[in-house]
């Protein structure tokens, strides 16, 4: 850990926050001396302190103590290659559209890789009324269910969150060119073109 680049990092944010020295140690409880220290490289925050200096900043714990902001590069707009995360513990869903870093109940959740489902594993979709009908035979358990149904297109993406014990069917508006994405709590995200 380089103490100068933390202290560079804190100060600059310190500063987009528009708070002085002494009104950001007033809140974190601690002198003001102590948050000159830390910003001219003499010192670094102690341990139990980054969580409330984390929060008041508003950057992850991370980038502090990497004294350094890093910045995603524009991927592009085709929502088809969106990103999605899944937290294991209360499954809450998360879509992205370049690089993020993303944490959930306490635990830093890496980007689902979707795998193209076979033959045996795709939904089945028919056409009505110029929507399309998705279901599956999917048991879907109170342990092993479909968490979501995704469809997306260059522009949009739609999600559908499904639940545990109802049967899988959804009718969504009939596009184009799509991919439909669908989230199995056992074996991951999967994918199949429209």
């Amino acid at each position: 850990m380089d103490n100068s680049k933390v202290g560079e990092l804190i100060y600059h944010l310190r500063k987009e926050k528009g708070l002085t020295q002494k009104q950001l140690a007033d809140q974190m409880n601690i002198s003001d001396r102590t948050i000159s220290k830390w910003e001219r490289g003499y010192g670094c925050p102690d341990v139990t302190l980054l969580p409330s200096l984390s929060t008041l900043l508003g950057v992850n714990i991370e980038n502090i103590l990497d004294g350094e902001l890093s910045s995603n590069q524009f991927v592009g707009g085709n929502m088809k290659k969106s990103n999605y995360f899944v937290c294991p513990s209360c499954n809450n869903i998360v879509l992205a559209t370049g690089d993020i870093s993303i944490s959930c109940c306490g635990r830093k959740i890496e980007r689902l890789e979707a795998k193209k489902a076979t033959v045996e594993e795709k939904l089945l979709i028919t056409e009505v009324d110029h929507e399309w009908f998705i279901s599956n035979d999917h048991p879907m358990t109170k342990n092993h269910y479909i968490s979501f149904i995704a469809v997306a297109t260059g522009d949009q993406v739609q999600i559908i969150k499904q639940y545990p014990e109802w049967s899988l069917q959804t009718r969504i508006p009939k596009r184009k060119h799509g991919k439909l994405l669908w989230y199995d709590t056992k074996f991951g995200l999967f994918y199949q073109l429209l």
